[in-house]
């Protein structure tokens, strides 16, 4: 089987999850880096999978069920696996790096510098208005813009970047053919057209509260910066500021009012040292800074 087609399988394989993933794949970069097939059998895999999920995961890769699950994926969905050449070098250096993406859209989206913007669900007029009066200039830099399309400042960074003619790219929490939250459906659409959308999951899974966890790794992973435009002392966009952190890449913030609960997470993320954004320009010397 080639290379590609075994990480699927194993992708699609219950049991093994994200971190048993990463760990076969910096062992077969070990061992095999130039290999273009793999015949490994499932006792040779088992030391990747931790002891409670190995009855699992042994029944299921052998499994008809997944091979259907593999052959249909295969076929249905373009794929972008970690061995593939357009994989992009900075998510594959990233914090568990997903060793396959489904994905809808234009691909060379990934060769543009990578702008990451989250932040909160309930987002008030003050994120909006910040994005109105920041993304004009920002998307005339040839900047993609990367957010989760979730509710709220999600939204507003896709929306604002297209009706500027940008680019953007959303890496979403379900499977490419399901939409949360379900008034993102027509947006998602047109941007699976016309744009970009990436996603760990397969088809048919919907949303469960672990995906969103995972997939902020992937969009600190994927961007050159992140800025955080409105946040909660505790939440998760603060999680990915701290991942992208770890990935040594740069982190930005939005200032706001310090009684406003929502400006209380940006607020913090600058004091603790992050570029306070006041204008566009800040945001471009940090994308340029880290693209060049």
């Amino acid at each position: 089987m080639q290379i590609k087609e075994f990480l699927l399988k194993l992708h699609l394989c219950k049991g093994i999850g994200c971190h048993g993933e990463t760990k076969f794949w910096k062992w077969w970069q070990h061992n095999y880096p130039k290999e273009q097939t793999c015949v490994l059998k499932p006792d040779q895999l088992i030391k990747f999978v931790s002891t409670q999920n190995r009855k699992q995961f042994l029944a299921d890769f052998s499994s008809e069920k997944l091979r259907i699950n593999v052959t249909r994926h295969w076929h249905q969905t373009k794929i972008l696996a970690i061995c593939d050449p357009e994989y992009p070098i900075q998510l594959k250096e990233s914090y568990l790096p997903p060793i396959i993406l489904f994905y809808e859209g234009e691909l060379a989206f990934l060769r543009l510098p990578l702008l990451g913007m989250v932040g909160a669900r309930l987002a008030n007029q003050y994120g909006e208005s910040s994005l109105t009066a920041l993304m004009p200039t920002v998307v005339t830099q040839n900047i993609a813009v990367i957010s989760g399309l979730a509710a709220g400042i999600d939204t507003m960074a896709h929306k604002s970047t297209l009706r500027r003619g940008g680019y953007t790219i959303g890496v979403i929490g379900t499977g490419l053919n399901r939409y949360y939250p379900k008034q993102n459906e027509a947006l998602q659409k047109y941007m699976a057209i016309h744009q970009l959308i990436l996603s760990e999951y397969p088809l048919d899974a919907g949303p469960q509260r672990y995906h969103f966890v995972e997939r902020n790794r992937i969009i600190a992973g994927l961007c050159e910066t992140l800025c955080v435009v409105q946040a909660k002392q505790h939440s998760g966009s603060l999680i990915t500021a701290n991942l992208a952190l770890q990935n040594n890449q740069n982190v930005i913030a939005i200032p706001g009012r310090i009684d406003d609960i929502l400006s209380v997470g940006c607020n913090e993320l600058i004091a603790a040292g992050a570029k306070p954004v006041l204008n566009s320009q800040h945001i471009i010397e940090e994308v340029s800074v880290r693209f060049s």
